[in-house]
């Protein structure tokens, strides 16, 4: 079957490991399923696998791709939860959680193998398209502001660098859930676009704010690290779910004790939180903000975009 995969490792020029060919096709297992692809999304998890972070390099090749909808062997409408291993179904009692395409071949490829119970229905509401984007960015966001960030309706929350897909996915979620929410950008389209998806304010990246905010967004990292906690109230909340900027800013520990900030870590999210996410989508009208849709033939271009920052919302692969 066709598929896109990390053939070798290469922190510094990741796609040069990226590959676009034949690989064999899934087997059937106990308690596992071979879903039939109809659309996969793009995350920075997949770069970082070419980087390889998560991804040794005994391991390759390794189909890439860890967000997929499809159908079931039983014709079965249904959305893949990444975490493998989050309860122990389909796999050893004792091997740890991790994220599909670090142990197990992924779903840029026409099928994809999964724990059953792994799966959720699809709501009839969604496409094939929208669906695939939301287990990894859109359930990330969903977690971050619905169980770490401690807000409520009416709160203000920062969400730093308004492009990427879990950016964009608070953006709309926070919305939906009647909080007021900022936003920064360094590019101006950008800040435009995350207006029309209903931010209530954009500002430039590093900007004083007109008020603190009670919690702040943060999956940039290094670069906005000190705004991000100069920006909250006292008491308030960052909650981070990722660093694409780099992993190691100042601490700006004085000003987080004295202020009794709290710093939240923040990965993925559970198969419930992912069933209640397709349910709010499905009831609210609330849909994923997709970039663009490509071909599978053509993912090494969704790579590039994505490597690049030049996008705003969710590359779909369609194989």
């Amino acid at each position: 079957m066709f598929a896109a995969y990390a053939a070798r490792i290469d922190a510094d020029d990741p796609l040069s490991g990226l590959e676009l060919g034949e690989r064999p096709e899934p087997e059937a297992r106990p308690g596992w399923s071979v879903v039939t692809v109809k659309a996969a999304s793009l995350n920075h998890h997949d770069l970082w696998s070419l980087r390889g972070v998560g991804l040794p390099a005994e391991k390759l090749p390794m189909i890439l791709g860890c967000d997929a909808a499809g159908v079931d062997e039983h014709g079965n409408e249904v959305v893949l939860h990444s975490v493998i291993g989050q309860s122990g179904h389909g796999v050893g009692a004792d091997e740890p959680r991790s994220i599909l395409t670090e142990r197990y071949q992924g779903a840029f490829a026409q099928q994809v193998a999964v724990p059953t119970w792994n799966l959720l229905p699809k709501p009839a509401e969604l496409s094939f398209e929208e669906a695939a984007c939301l287990p990894t960015a859109w359930l990330t966001a969903y977690r971050m502001l619905f169980t770490n960030a401690g807000v409520k309706p009416g709160d203000t929350v920062l969400v730093q660098g308004a492009g990427g897909g879990v950016a964009t996915a608070l953006i709309v979620l926070g919305k939906a859930a009647g909080l007021r929410m900022w936003a920064t950008s360094r590019d101006e389209s950008k800040g435009a676009r995350a207006l029309e998806l209903g931010a209530d304010a954009v500002f430039a990246s590093g900007a004083r704010l007109p008020q603190r905010v009670d919690a702040v967004m943060e999956t940039v990292g290094a670069a906005t690290w000190s705004h991000s906690v100069k920006s909250l109230r006292p008491g308030g909340t960052i909650v981070i779910s990722g660093a694409t900027s780099g992993p190691n800013p100042p601490a700006e520990l004085t000003r987080i004790f004295f202020l009794e900030l709290k710093v939240v870590g923040s990965t993925m999210g559970t198969k419930e939180e992912l069933a209640g996410l397709l349910s709010l989508c499905a009831t609210s009208g609330v849909r994923p903000v997709i970039d663009t849709v490509l071909p599978l033939a053509d993912a090494r271009e969704g790579f590039a975009r994505m490597a690049k920052g030049d996008l705003f919302g969710k590359v779909v692969l369609t194989p």
